[in-house]
């Protein structure tokens, strides 16, 4: 049965085996990342000719490289005519299928660092009319963009709305705890990329077309989203005992129906609406 599922999946050489074995450990069990099958074991797995079954760490990964199969089953007899996609949960649709089927959810990475690969802020907002951002310290804009490049943004026309957590508030205190940082790192952090944003605003002309908006807000940090030109939405949750930079990223982009975007478009504005304008300037004791 093992074969015939790897045939189906045109894997049956044993480096393209040993590839998918350690993508699925690396899903489970890290430890077991390059314990594969050497090639004398694999072909033997594949012609039915072992005594007992495989190693446990072996059971536990080919249960995850074929889910709804049990090991009894994968190293069965396979007399042909079956259909292999058929069995148990090999039925329910991909997921990426599913997601486009019922939602406006776009795409999906699993650590914002691969999401800023995929798309550069310099290239996300080139073009922006708009952009509203709430979350934490605001990072994507303030540490992945230079202060000439946000005032071309203003220059050229754009609306950014920036609404930070309040670096003066309990609730940064407590993220700092939760994520193990030293106390007021990122308080400093946040001041430092509101003065900067202050920075690039001061130089604004009459004939400046956009304008940046800074609002501060205290309360849980949930979210970190970023709106563009209303239109597309980058979503992250902030997830207890990890970095932002750590958490999954979501894409979804507005559609005619209800969905993903307007959730959290509703949600921006919600929080935009209740936030207020820092006190003071933040520039005193702060370095760019």
């Amino acid at each position: 049965m093992l074969k015939a599922l790897l045939q189906q999946r045109h894997i049956q050489t044993v480096s393209a085996f040993n590839r998918e074995y350690d993508a699925a450990a690396s899903k489970i069990d890290s430890s077991a990342i390059g314990a594969g099958p050497k090639k004398a074991q694999f072909y033997r797995w594949l012609s039915g000719n072992i005594s007992t079954l495989p190693y446990p760490h072996h059971c536990r990964i080919l249960q995850e490289m074929f889910p709804g199969w049990s090991i009894e089953e994968l190293f069965s007899n396979y007399t042909g005519g079956a259909d292999l996609r058929q069995h148990k949960t090999m039925a329910i649709p991909p997921l990426a299928s599913s997601i486009s089927e019922i939602s406006d959810i776009k795409s999906v990475f699993t650590r914002r660092a691969e999401f800023l690969k995929a798309n550069p802020p310099q290239e996300l907002f080139h073009e922006a009319r708009t952009i509203d951002l709430v979350g934490l310290s605001l990072n994507i804009l303030c540490q992945q963009c230079s202060d000439s490049e946000v005032l071309r943004m203003m220059r050229n026309g754009t609306t950014i709305r920036c609404l930070f957590l309040d670096p003066d508030g309990s609730n940064i205190t407590e993220r700092e705890h939760e994520e193990g940082h030293a106390a007021g790192a990122l308080a400093h952090l946040t001041r430092l990329n509101i003065h900067m944003l202050q920075r690039v605003q001061s130089s604004r002309t009459v004939e400046t077309g956009g304008r940046i908006h800074i609002r501060v807000y205290d309360a849980p940090v949930r979210f970190n989203l970023c709106i563009i030109d209303s239109e597309v939405c980058v979503m992250q949750p902030y997830l207890p005992f990890a970095r932002g930079l750590e958490s999954p990223t979501f894409v979804s982009k507005r559609r005619e129906i209800e969905g993903t975007f307007q959730t959290f478009a509703t949600v921006f504005e919600e929080m935009w609406r209740k936030g207020t304008e820092p006190e003071i300037e933040y520039s005193q004791g702060v370095t760019a």
